[in-house]
């Protein structure tokens, strides 16, 4: 969708009928369940831009960096980089006044968030998945429909998940406990909901360590 900028005390804007006009029903269907507003300065200052689609590079829209957020609608993924590389944010509907907000429990804090993108298949109430031993969704199995802080303190005897398969909904994977470290987002509809190694995690993943996992809530 076009990007939208506003002046501080500009009223909100819609589409065009233009626009609207060249958009499927699936797309005029998530427009109403996505919403996300970005601002280049913290506490929600400076220049400002709405979004109801994915970004790509928000560098494309005028934007240095994002500072900001606020989700209204539906749960969000945000990048470190732009085409959807590096780091990976959950962004659950609420306010983000300035980037420790949305890493501030990683232990790897960056202010850059430069695309994002909305996720469409969480379903907090269906959601499920299944953790490997092994590596191609080999050895012991375990599956999962809740959320857990610490994967050990549940029974699973390793730091370490070498494969996923998403069965349903969405999932937030971190490195340590406590929702803690990197930021991997699961979702059953990408890759086909199969994680068959780290390296499908998200292009940041260095390591098979996963030590909480929970439901993104939409």
């Amino acid at each position: 969708m076009k990007c939208m900028f506003f002046s501080p005390h500009s009223a909100e804007k819609h589409p065009s009928k233009g626009e609207a006009a060249a958009m499927n029903p699936q797309q005029m269907e998530q427009m109403g369940q996505f919403r996300i507003t970005v601002w280049e300065e913290e506490n929600f200052q400076g220049k400002r831009c709405e979004f109801m689609l994915e970004c790509q590079n928000i560098m494309e829209r005028g934007f240095n960096k994002i500072r900001s957020i606020k989700v209204e609608n539906g749960p969000w993924v945000g990048y470190e980089y732009p085409e959807f590389q590096g780091q990976q944010f959950i962004l659950e509907k609420g306010d983000y006044p300035r980037y420790e907000a949305w890493s501030g429990n990683s232990s790897y804090r960056t202010e850059h968030m430069l695309s994002f993108r909305p996720i469409k298949c969480a379903n907090h109430s269906d959601s499920k998945v299944t953790l490997y031993e092994c590596e191609d969704f080999q050895g012991r199995k375990f599956e999962m429909c809740d959320d857990y802080p610490s994967l050990q303190a549940m029974g699973w005897c390793s730091k370490e998940v070498p494969s996923m398969k998403v069965n349903s909904g969405s999932w937030v994977a971190y490195q340590f406990p406590g929702y803690r470290g990197y930021q991997y987002i699961l979702e059953r509809d990408r890759h086909q909901g199969e994680y068959r190694n780290y390296n499908e995690f998200s292009t940041q993943a260095h390591t098979n360590q996963v030590q909480s996992i929970r439901r993104i809530q939409h």
